[in-house]
């Protein structure tokens, strides 16, 4: 994917919450991950982040929702536009911090079917959000607004780390559907705990192969490589490894605790 097509896909985003929403709604709206750090890789997403200034109404959450979907997805035009992932947060929900945080609109690939379908959902929580502004944080580039560290308080790493151990269980629900991606993220985990730096998928996989025996560290490098676009082979014929690969770097995870939280 072309620099000119990720401006473009990412502009038509920003168009969506410039058309759902009023003047001044929107404080920034900041594009993210593979795009900004490292390169998108074959199967990324295009990660946004947007931050408003109040609760969205029922009719503006619908009114994002029908005009994103027609322009996520490998089924858009043109083709090589990405699935986008796209996280909205109430900027006096995040500002000043507090844990747990909470997310306005999230959408992804993963959630069309229930999007189509009017059942999209806002957790009263969403740890994940901790670890999302941080990478936003860290590097973003905007797409409306001020630099991200300008409207966006920084996330104590004590509230990143809970936010990993919260994340850990509803992760591995989905090992044997989506193996390569749920082995990365333990990795980035594992990576960000130990090391306070959230690196991306290919990087942090890299960071934990180095540190686990050979068998399991070859299975990382068969997710990673697969991720960079070779072919990595099935996962199921290998799937008691891929447990107990898992299982490893859940206990890192877990010998390292996470300092209390900022309440």
């Amino acid at each position: 994917m072309t620099a000119d097509l990720v401006a473009d896909q990412a502009g038509a985003v920003l168009g969506v919450l410039d058309r759902a929403l009023p003047p001044g709604v929107l404080l920034g709206a900041y594009l993210y991950g593979s795009a900004v750090v490292g390169g998108l890789k074959p199967d990324s997403d295009l990660d946004i982040l947007a931050v408003v200034d109040r609760r969205l109404s029922d009719t503006e959450r619908g009114a994002i929702l029908a005009s994103l979907l027609p322009i996520s997805g490998r089924q858009t035009r043109p083709v090589e536009w990405r699935p986008v992932e796209l996280t909205v947060v109430v900027a006096g929900e995040v500002r000043p911090w507090r844990y747990p945080p909470r997310f306005e609109l999230q959408y992804g690939e993963w959630l069309r079917a229930d999007a189509l379908a009017g059942q999209l959902e806002t957790p009263p929580s969403s740890p994940d959000v901790a670890i999302l502004l941080t990478m936003v944080r860290q590097a973003s580039r905007p797409l409306a607004g001020p630099p991200a560290d300008q409207l966006l308080d920084p996330v104590p790493q004590g509230d990143v780390a809970h936010a990993i151990h919260d994340e850990v269980d509803p992760l591995l629900a989905d090992l044997e559907t989506d193996t390569r991606n749920v082995l990365l993220t333990l990795a980035r985990m594992w990576s960000t705990v130990a090391t306070g730096e959230v690196r991306s998928k290919d990087a942090a996989a890299a960071w934990a192969e180095a540190s686990l025996p050979v068998e399991y560290g070859r299975v990382l490098a068969r997710a990673r490589t697969g991720y960079l676009g070779e072919d990595a082979g099935e996962w199921e014929p290998v799937m008691a490894l891929v447990r107990r690969v898992a299982d490893a770097m859940v206990d890192r995870i877990r010998a390292l605790p996470p300092p209390d939280a900022s309440g």
